[in-house]
């Protein structure tokens, strides 16, 4: 499979089985690069196999795919050294300060010592850490701890970072703030492959594509899936789409 210069992911009949159940029932698209990519389905949909998948932790059945330019299936180790991941749990070391997590990812993701001090700098002013660099970050809250990851997931600067419900329990207006930040990294040229339940955030996708029952149940813009789920509504929003959607699919 060889994915289009201006495709950062391409998945095609991608299958994933767990025994005789199908986790992810052999679905295909691709993301371009600089895309702000948005990946949505209810709990148990296969979206979290999926990612899995083409982050090269776990083997698809069936199927293939591209990311960064390495095949899922046999370059699954380069495929980590070009993607930041982002879980929708707080992964760092809450005894250690965000100095110390940011220099213990470093040695994580190998990047060289002597860029070591520029990299730290670069992420604690990106993520308007710097006045917290030395504190427990325990002690942060539940925004700031967010913001760290972020930090953390982008030290060795990914060609591609994907984002597991990155704004879960926090408030409404660090979500806007998170947005905000994330729409500059996609300007930047990074893709943004995201999965979020909030649908007033998956406006800000430019492509969505919704999973049922590890299918696809559409794909396109937020305006384009409104239209197809909701024509009869003329203030059917992204929420009335996904509704709509999954009862369709029996959810």
């Amino acid at each position: 499979m060889t994915p289009s210069n201006f495709e950062s992911i391409s998945v095609t009949n991608l299958e994933k089985k767990f025994g005789e159940f199908v986790a992810v029932n052999k679905i295909s698209f691709s993301v371009k690069k600089g895309e702000i990519f948005g990946f949505l389905g209810a709990n148990g949909s296969g979206k979290s196999t999926t990612i899995r998948m083409l982050c090269g932790i776990i083997t698809p059945t069936s199927g293939g795919g591209m990311v960064a330019g390495h095949d899922i299936i046999t370059e699954a180790e380069e495929i980590k050294k070009s993607i930041g991941y982002m879980s929708q749990k707080f992964s760092l070391y809450e005894e250690l300060t965000p100095f110390e997590n940011l220099r213990f990812y470093l040695g994580v993701y190998d990047v060289p010592q002597l860029q070591w001090s520029e990299r730290i700098d670069w992420v604690l002013d990106m993520t308007r850490l710097q006045n917290a660099r030395d504190r427990k970050t325990r002690e942060l809250p539940p925004g700031w701890r967010q913001r760290l990851a972020l930090g953390c997931s982008l030290l060795h600067k990914p060609d591609i970072l994907f984002l597991d419900e990155p704004t879960s329990g926090v408030d409404a207006a660090t979500r806007g703030h998170f947005w905000n930040f994330i729409k500059k990294l996609a300007d930047g040229g990074m893709t943004v492959f995201v999965t979020t339940h909030y649908m007033d955030e998956a406006r800000f996708c430019g492509r969505i594509v919704m999973l049922s029952n590890g299918k696809i149940v559409a794909c396109g813009s937020p305006a384009e899936i409104i239209a197809e789920a909701c024509p009869a509504q003329t203030n059917a929003d992204l929420n009335d789409a996904f509704i709509t959607l999954m009862k369709r699919d029996g959810i």
